[in-house]
């Protein structure tokens, strides 16, 4: 593996991505994965895992690295501080976006003094067991080239030459005086004839003009800018079909040689919802409907069936295997999810929360209502089965899922469109509240995690947030009393203890729940306590302001798939709460 490739903490990469694929981006330059045609695809780009490929534009010599998104989208700016001057390289997938097409930007700017730079193209279909073959230049001096099933076409690169036999990658040297820019242009296509490469003018101001377009102003929200990089997170993660994938990556480790490494580029509903709910808080945007319209339909077409996750093309999500890479550092190389052949409850009680918001801004059409009578109906069948809830463990009957299917009932009681329903539900919503009154309330008066597990779990924050029970219930003050004294610690806060060891041994900090903290908190009109609960979670992220699952605080280190969709939605969340 050449040393531009080699892995970086997760804390300095950042994310292009254009809705059907995203491609992660380390501080060398180094384009170190990147699936084609969709998230879920093979791997052009792989070296992330440890595979093959990569396409890297970096300076020659030495230098230091920094960078940052342009405000508003997910244009990131290299920049390097090498020995004769400063260099930067603008970056982005291009938009608009097609789902047979990728478009990568890449221009190469001396900012000060003259610049040096080497670029490598080394494309490898397969998690880098193909290489590229075909290698053909044009007469325009455009490189055309096919690895697997991607073709590919680069442009600005008619200096480059293969490094051995013709077949090699492709090295391209170049030289820019101060104040000069260098545009390449690399189109990845299912199609041997993809037509000429774009105009890279037109594409960077096509691809500016649709982040503006995207992504909302926010005037007067607490930390816009991280606000507005949330949404953008979420927009990049979005697919033309309106699914959202939980993180771009796969097999990133939650915890080093623990075996905890999953497949993640797949569209959970939970995390849908999370989003869904985030954004309804803003007011009616593109990216809660294509969530409405998604959740609406899986209802439609599986009914009580519902998965937990999909492909985002609506697919079952494949079984897990390996591929015999060496895997992230500390990691192995799954791809697909054991999640497809579990049953969580409590994602009806989020289809519900979120339907309910889409009526509140009047986005919620026939189909939406006959969605709600499915999930609500699935709650009435399904209540008394075991599931593996929230964090997708052993099937219990977990109190949170329960308690968050009644928030969800309660939600779309309330609304006119329930007609006669509306009583049901809302008799259903106190039958499942009472039943885990009965059944998982701790002696000392909080929620436990289930009747046979009397833990305390950051998850029963959740049902007074939504609705469940009433925020000065006492069991909603027990609870959160409980969290914040077991489960938090330098503010941060954990899911729950899975074993007798310290916090933050067992697993990090995870983000979501500090950001729950900082609403609970912030629900029982402590607004100074919420803002460091906020403020604390919010920090927890490298340059590029990407959030992973879990945050290790003693190495203050990311941990696990990047970006985690979810974290993004409840930052933005917080952000909306914090402004009220």
């Amino acid at each position: 593996m050449s040393t531009d490739a080699l892995p970086h903490v997760l804390r300095e990469y950042a994310l292009l991505a254009d809705g059907e694929r995203g491609a992660i981006v380390g501080p060398r330059g180094d384009l170190v994965w990147l699936c084609f045609p969709r998230w879920d695809d093979d791997a052009v780009f792989a070296s992330l895992i440890g595979g093959a490929g990569a396409y890297v534009v970096a300076p020659v010599g030495r230098f230091i690295w920094g960078g940052h998104y342009e405000d508003g989208g997910l244009v990131w700016r290299s920049r390097w501080v090498t020995e004769t001057g400063v260099v930067e390289c603008r970056e982005a997938l291009a938009l608009p976006t097609r789902r047979d097409r990728a478009v990568l930007l890449r221009r190469v700017i001396a900012r000060s003094g003259p610049a040096r730079v080497r670029v490598t193209l080394d494309a490898r279909w397969d998690y880098g067991r193909r290489a590229a073959t075909a290698f053909r230049r044009d007469a325009a001096g455009c490189w055309h080239l096919r690895s697997g099933a991607a073709h590919l076409h680069w442009g600005g690169a008619t200096a480059a030459r293969p490094a051995s036999g013709g077949r090699g990658p492709l090295i391209l040297e170049l030289c820019l005086d101060e104040g000069g820019e260098h545009d390449l242009v690399l189109v990845i296509d299912t199609h041997a004839d993809a037509g000429e490469i774009p105009d890279p003018g037109l594409a960077w101001s096509a691809t500016a003009a649709e982040w503006e377009r995207r992504i909302p102003p926010l005037h007067g929200i607490a930390a816009r800018r991280d606000a507005r990089h949330a949404v953008a997170v979420l927009s990049g993660l979005t697919s033309l079909g309106g699914g959202m994938v939980a993180a771009a990556t796969t097999s990133l480790p939650e915890r080093a040689q623990e075996g905890r490494n999953y497949d993640y580029r797949y569209v959970w509903i939970r995390d849908q919802c999370y989003a869904g709910q985030a954004l309804a808080r803003l007011g009616p945007h593109p990216l809660m409907d294509g969530a409405v319209a998604l959740v609406r339909d899986r209802l439609l077409d599986d009914g009580p069936e519902l998965r937990p996750a999909y492909t985002t093309g609506g697919a079952a999500i494949p079984d897990p295997r390996t591929l015999d890479l060496p895997g992230y550092p500390g990691g192995t190389d799954i791809v697909g999810n054991r999640v497809n052949r579990q049953f969580q409850l409590d994602t009806f009680g989020e289809a519900l929360l979120l339907l309910a918001a889409a009526d509140r801004h009047d986005r919620l059409d026939g189909a939406g209502w006959r969605a709600v009578e499915i999930a609500a109906a699935a709650i009435a069948g399904r209540a008394g089965d075991d599931d593996a809830g929230i964090w997708e463990i052993e099937p219990r009957r977990w109190t949170h899922s329960r308690l968050v299917c009644a928030a969800g009932l309660r939600a779309v009681a309330a609304r006119r469109g329930a007609g006669a329903h509306s009583a049901s539900w809302s008799a259903l919503a106190d039958a499942l509240v009472a039943g885990c009154a009965a059944t998982a309330t701790h002696p000392s008066g909080r929620w436990q995690r289930a009747a046979d597990d009397p833990r305390v779990d950051a998850a029963l924050l959740l049902p007074a947030l939504r609705g469940a029970v009433p925020a000065d219930d006492p069991r909603t003050l027990a609870t959160l009393r409980a969290v914040e004294a077991e489960l938090t610690t330098d503010g941060y806060a954990y899911r729950y203890r899975p074993d007798a060891r310290p916090l933050g041994e067992a697993e990090g900090a995870f983000l979501l729940c500090g950001f729950v903290m900082s609403l609970a908190v912030g629900q029982q009109g402590d607004a100074v306590g919420a803002a460091r609960w906020f403020e604390r979670n919010r920090a927890a992220c490298g340059p590029p302001g990407l959030y992973s699952e879990e945050f290790d605080v003693e190495q203050r280190q990311l941990r696990g798939n990047l970006p985690q969709a979810f974290v993004h939605a409840l930052l933005l969340e917080c952000a909306a709460a914090q402004s009220r």
